[in-house]
């Protein structure tokens, strides 16, 4: 199978394949994880792709520059209808009608896929130090994807907040001074 059916069926997939979940506690013999298994691809998808360069890129010299063009090149694997700004459509969360803007990668499945690979990384023999999925650049793009992409939907990522409430106030305020100064976090 090509390096392009590999990775359409992986990460068309996704964490949504049709596989039943595993139990994640057990021996080590057992069938591994939904999320085992699909780092356990992600990792041979990318060893893949690296090998696939002309010239190839051995692992110890992959930095964030392969890794950035690595999800820029998963776009065109996308299910994700991400308008362009000249769209009559930018910026609706439901637009009425079909459209010619491109299919994208989301941004959920971007993070998510390097999680999944920063640990495999570390797994596989690589330093925490030199993991190039960790790097800068990388959060900085998907913040980038993730920021494009709320603009293009009409629908900002809004950082969730916890709220913070005194013992006093969750208590019904008959606590005393020392205990309603604690703080609680409440969801």
């Amino acid at each position: 199978m090509s390096i392009e059916g590999s990775i359409s069926k992986d990460f068309s997939e996704g964490s949504s394949s049709s596989s039943s979940p595993q139990p994640s506690g057990g021996s080590h013999g057992s069938t591994p994880s939904r999320y085992e298994s699909q780092k356990r691809r992600d990792w041979n998808t990318f060893c893949q792709y690296l090998k696939n360069q002309r010239p190839p890129v051995p692992l110890s010299h992959c930095n964030c520059n392969q890794v950035l063009e690595f999800l820029r090149y998963l776009d065109q694997f996308g299910k994700t209808k991400v308008h362009i700004q000249g769209c009559m459509f930018y910026g609706q969360p439901e637009p009425p009608a079909p459209c010619t803007c491109p299919l994208r990668q989301a941004w959920g499945s971007l993070d998510a896929l390097i999680g999944r690979l920063r640990a495999a990384y570390e797994e596989n023999g690589g330093s925490p130090e030199t993991n190039p999925f960790a790097s800068g650049a990388i959060r900085v793009y998907l913040r980038e994807v993730r920021e494009c992409q709320a603009k293009a939907r009409g629908i900002p990522y809004k950082k969730k907040k916890k709220k913070i409430t005194s013992t006093s106030q969750i208590k019904g305020g008959d606590q005393d001074s020392t205990s309603s100064s604690m703080m609680h976090f409440v969801p």
